[in-house]
This record gives C-alpha cells, sequence and structure tokens, in this order.
C-alpha cells in the first residue's frame, strides 16, 4: 500500500483557535486534505499568546517566533502591509519573518528527510511573505513546491512596480502556481507573463454554513462582512442605504426601516461610523466589530442579502458562505467576485461604484422574500458543487501528482 502523501504548509495565515477567521480556508484545506489520506503539517509565524507548537482540528501548526512579543503583530490581523509601510519597526520585523520561516522550513525537511518520512509538496500560500521566505532556498533532493495566490499578494504587486520581478522570480521556481479565482491568476499573469496559473479557490466548511433547520423570525435586512478598509466599500453601502430605490423601500415599510449589520474592524472605523451619522443611519446599523466564524452563521442566516461592494477581490470567501447559507448576495462585477456570485446561480452584480444600482438590487430583493429565497439556494447549489472541501481537496491532489512528476 503506498504511504499517504506529505504535505508542508508554509502560510502567514492560519486560524490561531477553532472558529478564528484568520485564514480559516488554509485550516479548511488541510484537514480536507488530511479527510482524504494526506498528511499536512504547517509552519507559520508566531504570535504573543499562542504556542509554538499545537494542533488544530488534527492538523500540526508550528508557529515560529521572529521578534519580541510585542512585535510579532504582522500576522493574523490582515493588516501585514500597513505595518511594514508604516515603520522601520515593522519593516526590521519583516525581515526577521521571512529569516525565522526559512530556518524552519530548512529544518523541517531536513529533519524528515533524515527520518525516511521526506515531504512530496511545499504548498506556500500567498507569495508574499510565504513564498518570498522560500526564495532560493532550495537545495538537490528537496520537494518540488506549490503556491497560491490568494488577493492581497496580488495586490500588493500591483500597487508596488519593484516588486513585479521579485514576484516574477518567485513564481518561477514554483513547480505549480495556482489562484483562487479567474481574475487573480490573469491580473498575477500580467505580472508574471511567463507562469502557468491554474485556477483553484479554497474550501469552504460546508458543517458550518447551511440553511437553518428550522424556521428563523422575519429576516433582519442586510449584512456586510469585511474589513472596514477602502477596498472593502462599505463607504458604497452606506450611500447605497440612503439611495432612491432604499428610500422607496422604506417609505413602503413606514416604522420599520431597513436594518444594516455590519461584522468586521480596520484602519476606517471611525470614517465610516460619522459617514453613517451624516448620513441618518446611525440608529439603523448594528457595529458587530470582528466575529468568529460560528458566530456568523446566524447572521448569513438571518440577512435578506449580503452586500459585498468590494474592489479587486481575491475570491470572496464571505459571498460562498452566505450563499451555503442560502442567503443572496449583492456585489460589484469586479475581481474574483465573477467566479463566485453567478447571475445565473442566483447571484446579483452590479457595476462598480454604481451606488444606486446596487441601492435597486438589494431593494428588490427586500421586496420579495421568496425571491430572495430561491435566488439564495440555487446559488447554494453551485457553492456546494465548486467550493465543498471534498471537491477542493481532490483539485490539490491532482496539483500535487502533477508537481511531483
Amino acid at each position: 500500500m503506498p504511504r499517504a502523501v506529505r504535505v508542508l504548509f508554509v502560510t502567514h495565515n492560519v486560524p490561531r483557535f477553532v472558529g478564528d477567521a484568520a485564514g480559516s480556508f488554509v485550516l479548511r484545506l488541510a484537514v480536507a486534505l488530511q479527510s482524504a489520506g494526506a498528511q499536512v503539517d504547517v509552519i507559520a509565524p508566531a504570535a504573543a499568546d499562542l504556542s509554538e507548537l499545537g494542533t488544530l482540528e488534527g492538523v500540526r501548526i508550528e508557529r515560529v517566533r521572529y521578534a519580541s512579543d510585542a512585535r510579532m503583530t504582522l500576522a493574523y490581523g490582515g493588516n501585514m502591509a500597513e505595518q511594514v509601510m508604516a515603520s522601520w519597526g515593522g519593516k526590521v520585523a519583516l525581515l526577521g519573518m521571512l529569516r525565522a520561516m526559512r530556518r524552519a522550513v530548512r529544518r523541517r525537511l531536513d529533519t524528515a528527510a533524515r527520518a525516511g518520512e521526506p515531504y512530496d509538496v511545499v504548498h506556500a500560500h500567498w507569495w508574499f511573505p510565504a513564498a518570498l521566505a522560500l526564495w532560493r532556498a532550495r537545495r538537490a533532493g528537496d520537494p518540488p513546491m506549490v503556491i497560491t495566490m490568494h488577493g492581497s499578494d496580488v495586490r500588493l504587486a500591483q500597487r508596488t512596480s519593484p516588486a513585479h520581478p521579485v514576484m516574477r522570480a518567485v513564481l518561477g521556481e514554483a513547480s505549480i502556481c495556482t489562484a483562487v479565482s479567474g481574475w487573480l491568476a490573469e491580473t498575477a499573469r500580467r505580472i508574471a507573463p511567463d507562469a502557468t496559473i491554474a485556477v483553484s479557490p479554497m474550501p469552504v466548511d460546508t458543517r458550518y454554513f447551511a440553511p437553518p433547520t428550522a424556521p428563523m423570525s422575519p429576516r433582519s435586512g442586510i449584512l456586510f462582512v469585511g474589513r472596514l478598509n477602502a477596498q472593502k466599500g462599505l463607504e458604497d453601502l452606506l450611500d447605497a442605504m440612503v439611495s432612491p430605490a432604499m428610500q422607496a423601500h422604506d417609505a413602503r415599510h413606514a416604522g420599520a426601516p431597513t436594518m444594516l449589520d455590519v461584522v468586521g474592524d480596520g484602519p476606517a472605523r471611525e470614517l465610516l461610523h460619522a459617514r453613517a451619522v451624516a448620513l441618518g443611519l446611525s440608529e439603523r446599523i448594528r457595529w458587530y466589530g470582528a466575529l468568529p466564524q460560528p458566530a456568523l452563521v446566524p447572521l448569513y442566516q438571518g440577512a435578506y442579502a449580503l452586500a459585498i461592494p468590494s474592489r479587486e477581490e481575491g475570491l470572496g470567501l464571505v459571498a460562498v458562505e452566505a450563499q451555503l447559507c442560502g442567503t443572496p448576495v449583492v456585489a460589484y462585477a469586479d475581481g474574483g467576485l465573477l467566479d463566485v456570485v453567478r447571475p445565473d446561480h442566483g447571484g446579483t452584480l452590479v457595476t462598480v461604484g454604481d451606488t444606486d444600482a446596487l441601492g435597486e438590487a438589494l431593494a428588490r430583493l427586500l421586496g420579495d422574500e421568496a425571491a430572495a429565497r430561491h435566488r439564495g439556494m440555487a446559488a447554494r447549489d453551485d457553492m456546494l458543487a465548486r467550493f465543498s472541501p471534498d471537491a477542493v481537496a481532490d483539485r490539490y491532489l491532482t496539483h500535487y501528482r502533477q508537481a511531483r512528476r
């Protein structure tokens, strides 16, 4: 009987605890691969108050120290680039992270080879920083490398032209490159035209994200889930909430104005709060802050629609999660959302920046709950076929076999 495929994940983002949203899709893939018979270990950066060695949902994770506790803040918060650009301390911490992860991977590969249990593949998630940490570190006999681009890494290269030759060099060392959406793959090809990039999304946990099993109270309104920054577009959604179509809908339902639930945190929090007050929306918005994944499920299930007015989204996993819960999604026709929110499968796409069109699409769903439910369930069937852990794990096992050849 052949031995199990051994895979070493290298990433700057993987959940710190059960239900943590940070890099949750990386853990989901690891769990799905192990369910399919592979063995997956993970190397990731450390953070204050995290054990350096541990197991999460059956996956072994080594978290590598790279600075003092006070400086180990680059990973898990979604703001690594901002921290690095903001100070010399951030830049020094990044260099420390790259060196520490490089040494940890080298040590793990050598130890496994000496023990007669070598890894078959190294899978680096995000070309920056994980694959960059391994650049020019390969030795004869090392396993092949697979690099997956998730979105923030490619957007960073787009904005920073000196990063283009570095990205091309890093991708050139991979046996297989993947991107989680067609838009992301095409964007990466414009920077690295010689790279062969397959489109392979990450999985979503279908155990959690499902329609309610019992009838729920009336749906509560519109839901937004994401970082509070310019790219995610909450400011556009606030404008859409006072668009003519939404005002007309609220006038027809006097005494019960449409509510907006906002889940997330980020650098634009105070500006967005002020914008909501200026638009007269302060009494109609519930600000939840960042929430663990299990807490999102009832919010998805209880919303008329999830709004995603973001630009250049790498994929849009929150759209997958909502649609798995049977909740329809209204999104900007941009980035990886074109792969996920499909009008012929229950999704709704509007022109980027057209807040009136965004408001009209939301008002239509609010005005017909039966139609909204039908669209949501049609989208759920599409998501199960493309984003279930079994389906995604099978695709990545195929990539690993190709890389080994």
